[in-house]
């Protein structure tokens, strides 16, 4: 039998493949569109100006000079104590965060607490937290107990209430309701339902946030001196007022090898304990 001509010989249309719609592209060109005239005001804003770009080169080159020959016997003085106190903050700070944190977090858990109201407020506290940068909260605090170690510690610890709860009451949020269901149904209490429940499944969580936030805490609290909230900043302000260039450059090379032990450390201890 013969095929139908008119079956063999219709036309196919032709398709052409196209990764974005009409809408998406037009979508993306209004992005690039808003996000190019965003930078074009900003470098009107900022007033950048050529001359002082064409010799920064020169003026690098200049203040490597000065900071060379680096001044080591300058470290035992006040170098070595104001790191300890360092990491002093960075440490008394992380560990009142944890235990300011911890029921804030529970309270912005809808599993946990039920009560859109609260959840709420615990939420507007941790994005609070979150929204003042360190440095404001030293100043802060430096301007309420004066300058010192203890404006530093409270910066930090003030600082970190907001990172440190809103990951603990995330993880809160996406345990695991087998065993939460099995422990109500045998009558736990709200305290064993935690305890039993919750903590276990969380806790490898909240021993990384814990120490990811202690690492990120030394790096912080090595620049709060700056303002007065003690630490080495306040030693590196010094030296930059009085123009000491080789001290500069011993304190410098100190906060880098601190941050990279403490990067080293919680490595380690994230291998280990989790």
């Amino acid at each position: 039998m013969a095929s139908t001509p008119t079956a063999m010989q219709s036309p196919v249309a032709a398709r052409e493949w196209r990764r974005f719609t009409s809408a998406q592209r037009l979508a993306r060109f209004a992005v690039y569109l808003v996000m190019t005239a965003a930078i074009v005001a900003s470098l009107q804003t900022i007033e950048i100006i050529p001359e002082f770009l064409a010799d920064a080169p020169e003026q690098v080159v200049d203040l490597l000079s000065r900071m060379w020959p680096v001044d080591w016997a300058h470290y035992p003085g006040t170098v070595h104590e104001a790191l300890v106190e360092t990491l002093n903050i960075a440490s008394l700070g992380t560990l009142l965060a944890l235990v300011l944190a911890l029921p804030v977090g529970i309270l912005a858990a809808h599993n946990l607490v039920p009560s859109t109201p609260i959840n709420l407020l615990a939420k507007l506290v941790l994005v609070s937290s979150r929204s003042v940068n360190s440095l404001v909260w030293a100043l802060l605090f430096v301007g309420i107990f004066g300058p010192g170690p203890l404006a530093g510690t409270l910066a930090i610890a003030f600082r970190s209430i907001g990172f440190v709860g809103k990951l603990c009451g995330e993880a809160l949020e996406e345990a695991h309701a087998g065993p939460i269901e099995a422990l109500t149904a045998a009558g736990a209490s709200w305290t064993s339902r935690l305890t039993f429940g919750y903590w276990p499944q969380v806790k490898p969580a909240f021993w990384s946030i814990a120490l990811f936030r202690w690492d990120i805490n030394v790096r912080e609290s090595a620049v709060l001196g700056l303002v007065g909230a003690g630490g080495i900043g306040m030693a590196l302000d010094a030296a930059l007022n009085l123009f000491q260039w080789d001290r500069v450059a011993v304190i410098l090379i100190a906060i880098f090898a601190v941050v990279v032990i403490a990067e080293v450390v919680v490595t380690q201890l994230r291998k280990r304990v989790i």
